[in-house]
């Protein structure tokens, strides 16, 4: 469930270096002059720890129900899919897979998307793990190291933090206390508590690596070298003090398994997220309406500046806060209500964090001179929040359709910047649809020759389809189009 982020891979030599390291470190202390000595002397003892904090770590399994095609429906597109596979590979072809290795389900089964980890936060049962351990699924159930399974609702969901929110219904049960992510150094323990490969209540050790380690807009993760891998997501980093540092989210690798770094949101950002999801379900942020990008070294000295700090301003929104503040394209931002900005990616976690309708002084670089300029905070556009009921009963009455497409209709806006006088929006697909190449955002502009003007109409049209005959649409995608075939099933 991890997701992936490049980087350097660490080779076979530099694993064995730093492992030599990690088992003769005692002997090489032992040999370090007296003014050393104070330093570890040895491998510490999780044992207790994990006596300690393990009962409140869970395991999250995800479904989702899926409308599957029936009978021989699908039996042309998947001879097509393996005609086309004997070509690509040579040879025979594999035996068609469901998602995961699974053969396809039935109609209408519920298919399990992945397994991921939490920890419990509350007595009566709230829970943290990732956004995306919980992203997309229908139904969640959280297990305990006792064995008992509840179903749990998800209060909220923020992609932008990887967080999210999960309540079960228990009583007395065991939780983890939080930490102070302020805190942490860089070379402390830590441990990590999950379900790697499904493999519940895994524990792994090592030390924090880094701090603050840039890899998204609004937030800076913790580096660690303690093994994580898909399933560890949304598990707790926990210190030698039994408190939550950290949910463990990322992985830097090539492979899709743990290379030696891995990354964790820091608990204070997690806590504080988790906070505006249990009052409102959503996370509300604020923005200037600028695009900014880094200042390197050599603008700086050509514009007068002594350090390569603060964010370059490279687009301002027209009528947007920063515009009506009289911030330009060229303005190096140095402070945000007074804070210096030492890095770009600094600014829109100051700006993120500041409350919605407040004014901020944002100090700028222009023409060789500091300005000072005021700025009316906004909202970000929020992330969707986790479905509620409202939410599925309408996908349900929506459903997709015999050729498993769910569409709606192109919003006006949408209209003009595809400039187009007809077409739906390709909202979500089914495994046979998805099999001939369409996804959600795709544009339907015909079927079978007739232009499609709205959703209704174009569930009208496929609802007298013949379930014998091949459908043919014409479907856009960024600026091309071309026809798709696709075999309508007999609903």
């Amino acid at each position: 469930m991890e997701k992936n982020f490049s980087g350097a891979s660490k080779t076979l030599s530099a694993l064995l270096i730093a492992t030599a390291g990690i088992f003769f470190a005692p002997v090489m202390l032992a040999l370090a002059p007296a003014a050393h000595a104070t330093a570890v002397v040895g491998l510490p003892d999780f044992t207790d720890l994990v006596d300690k904090v393990g009962p409140a770590v869970v395991n999250i399994r995800t479904t989702e129900h899926m409308k599957m095609a029936q009978g021989g429906t699908d039996s042309q597109n998947d001879e097509e899919m393996q005609e086309f596979l004997r070509r690509f590979f040579g040879g025979a072809a594999p035996h068609p897979q469901g998602p995961r290795g699974r053969k396809p389900a039935p109609a209408d089964e519920d298919v399990q998307r992945g397994i991921g980890s939490g920890f419990v936060i509350s007595a009566d049962g709230y829970v943290l793990t990732n956004a995306h351990v919980v992203d997309g699924a229908d139904d969640v159930y959280v297990t305990l190291i006792d064995k008992r399974e509840f179903k749990a609702k998800v209060l909220g969901s923020d992609a932008r933090s990887d967080v999210a929110l999960l309540k079960i219904d228990g009583v007395n049960l065991p939780r983890l206390p939080m930490g102070d992510s302020n805190k942490i150094r860089v070379g402390e323990w830590v441990i990590a508590i999950g379900s790697p490969f499904n493999l519940e209540n895994t524990v792994t050790a090592g030390i924090i690596s880094a701090k603050s380690r840039d890899t998204g807009d609004y937030l800076a993760l913790i580096q660690s070298d303690v093994p994580v891998n898909p399933g560890n997501s949304g598990g707790p980093l926990i210190n030698m003090r039994g408190e939550v540092i950290g949910i463990n989210s990322q992985i830097a690798t090539l492979s899709g398994g743990y290379n030696g770094i891995s990354f964790a949101v820091p608990i204070n950002e997690a806590t504080r997220v988790a906070d505006q999801l249990k009052k409102s379900g959503k996370v509300t942020r604020g923005r200037i309406g600028v695009q900014i990008s880094e200042l390197s070294k050599e603008v700086a000295e050509s514009l007068g500046l002594k350090n390569a700090q603060g964010a370059e301003v490279s687009l301002v929104e027209p009528g947007g806060p920063a515009d009506k503040g009289g911030l330009k394209v060229g303005d190096i931002i140095l402070k945000f209500n007074g804070v210096a900005v030492e890095r770009s990616s600094d600014l829109p976690r100051m700006v993120g964090s500041t409350a919605l309708g407040s004014k901020a002084i944002v100090t700028v670089w222009r023409k060789g001179a500091q300005q000072d300029m005021t700025v009316t905070v906004a909202e970000v556009e929020p992330d969707r929040s986790a479905k509620s009921d409202a939410e599925k009963k309408f996908k349900a009455q929506q459903s997709s359709n015999a050729l498993g497409l769910t569409v709606s209709d192109l919003t006006p806006a949408k209209r003009k910047q595809l400039q187009l006088d007809s077409g739906v929006l390709v909202e979500a697909v089914e495994e046979g649809a998805a099999r001939v190449g369409l996804q959600a955002g795709d544009v339907i502009l015909q079927l079978n020759n007739t232009d499609i003007k709205t959703s209704k109409q174009f569930n009208s049209v496929v609802a007298k389809l013949d379930p014998k005959k091949t459908a043919v649409l014409l479907v856009r995608r960024g600026e091309a189009s071309q026809f798709v075939t696709l075999r309508p099933s007999a609903k």
